[in-house]
């Protein structure tokens, strides 16, 4: 029998993957007014309230994980967790979906990193952060490392909980931007277990955004 058109594109529509993105809960780095990165801050009671009203947002909305990945630091694990155990979905870690390494400036209070470590006027996508961090590519390759080990699980509905800059990159090599220099170049703006809804079609290499939640 000979397939047509319609139907072979039927069935790749079929074998989507769902990828949900979501940034972790507030953090007592947000309340220091410090660089986070990877100062590995806690959620606060604040972040805690605002992950479980995202649990309900998620029941309420029949939302259903197939398995859970989570950052490795402790208030995006935590966040994890949490929904871990509402939802009865397993929790995966993958150190690949770490914030950002931001070497010395890790912990710093904005100011004092102002002045130990002064931005250049600018700093080129293979320079490390603040001399011994992550560069804007060293990021990049980890994150579609990340994406990745996620689209080779195959067909299913994934939650990851990390945060704001390695969602960021992840979405960058999604769409297959180069990495970004200067702040410069599309930007998501995850708040507080702000999220983003995705699917993958692996055989044609689509990726669509179902829908952008900023979070608080």
């Amino acid at each position: 029998m000979i397939q047509t058109f319609n139907s072979r594109y039927n069935k790749s529509m079929e074998n989507k993957i769902l990828v949900t993105l979501l940034r972790h809960g507030r953090s007592r780095a947000d309340d220091e007014g410090v660089h986070e990165g990877r100062y590995d801050s806690p959620l606060t009671e604040v972040g805690r309230a605002q992950v479980h009203s995202r649990v309900l947002s998620f029941l309420q909305r029949d939302f259903q994980f197939d398995l859970i990945i989570a950052s490795t630091l402790q208030r995006a694990n935590e966040t994890a967790q949490i929904i871990s155990a509402a939802l009865q979905v397993p929790v995966e870690n993958d150190p690949d979906w770490m914030e950002w390494d931001n070497g010395p400036l890790a912990g710093l209070p904005f100011d004092l990193a102002e002045e130990l470590y002064p931005q250049p006027a600018f700093r080129n996508p293979y320079t490390p952060m603040a001399g011994s961090g992550e560069s804007e590519w060293d990021i990049y390759n980890r994150a579609a490392i990340a994406v990745q080990k996620l689209v080779q699980r195959g067909p299913g509905s994934y939650l990851v909980v990390a945060h704001g800059g390695i969602l960021n990159t992840a979405l960058q090599t999604m769409m297959g931007a180069i990495p970004t220099v200067n702040l410069q170049g599309f930007v998501i703006s995850f708040g507080d277990t702000g999220y983003v809804r995705l699917a993958y079609y692996p055989e044609k290499h689509r990726w669509v955004m179902l829908e952008f939640v900023p979070g608080e």
